[in-house]
């Protein structure tokens, strides 16, 4: 049987590998979505968001769906929703936020028949940060020049570290903050002037 420890080094270790944008991906999420809300408790499940590169039409990605999950409990979810999607063969995590400190949430990894990954479920709280996300996915389709510079830093990325999903994500990190930052403000600006 494999280890706590174990799991996570062989998740860590996949492959960073981008592809070209592919049209079916929001059919994907809404299939996800769809799934998600026909098996788990509704009392528990909010609002799901596509969110990630996948969200984004025209750039390259991983192929896997980012689906963030309102859930209104996480000890809940602990609870009630790991064991029902463990049992269809999700991987699934009590992930930080952060690198390496708080506040923690429930992470899965949906894999195909093949074992590759295809869908991340980050399943939040209300308040948590992790919606800021949405902002930072709207800023990038609405300006195409910040997509195409965020692409050319994750092909670079990838090449750097095409076995090493924490470097490939760090490595994003500034990149991520300074341009959510922007979107924030853009959409609170537009917000007051409406």
């Amino acid at each position: 049987m494999e280890t706590l420890e174990q799991k996570i080094q062989r998740v860590v270790k996949e492959d960073v590998a981008l592809t070209p944008y592919n049209p079916v991906w929001p059919k994907l999420f809404e299939r996800e979505k769809d799934h998600l809300l026909t098996c788990l408790p509704r009392e528990l499940i909010g609002r799901i968001e596509h969110f990630g590169s996948t969200a984004i039409p025209g750039m390259a990605a991983k192929p896997i769906i980012d689906l963030l999950v309102e859930v209104y409990s996480l000890e809940q979810t602990k609870k009630r929703i790991a064991p029902i999607l463990e049992s269809q063969g999700y991987d699934y995590f009590w992930r930080p936020s952060m690198f390496d400190g708080p506040p923690y949430y429930a992470w899965f990894i949906k894999r195909n028949n093949e074992r590759v990954r295809t869908h991340h479920i980050h399943m939040v709280e209300p308040r948590f940060d992790h919606w800021n996300r949405l902002f930072f996915r709207d800023y990038l389709i609405a300006h195409p020049e910040v997509a195409r510079e965020y692409q050319t830093l994750k092909f670079r990325l990838a090449a750097e570290h095409p076995n090493d999903r924490i470097a490939y994500t760090k490595g994003k990190t500034e990149f991520v903050v300074k341009v959510t930052e922007q979107a924030i403000q853009f959409y609170q600006k537009a917000d007051r002037n409406s």
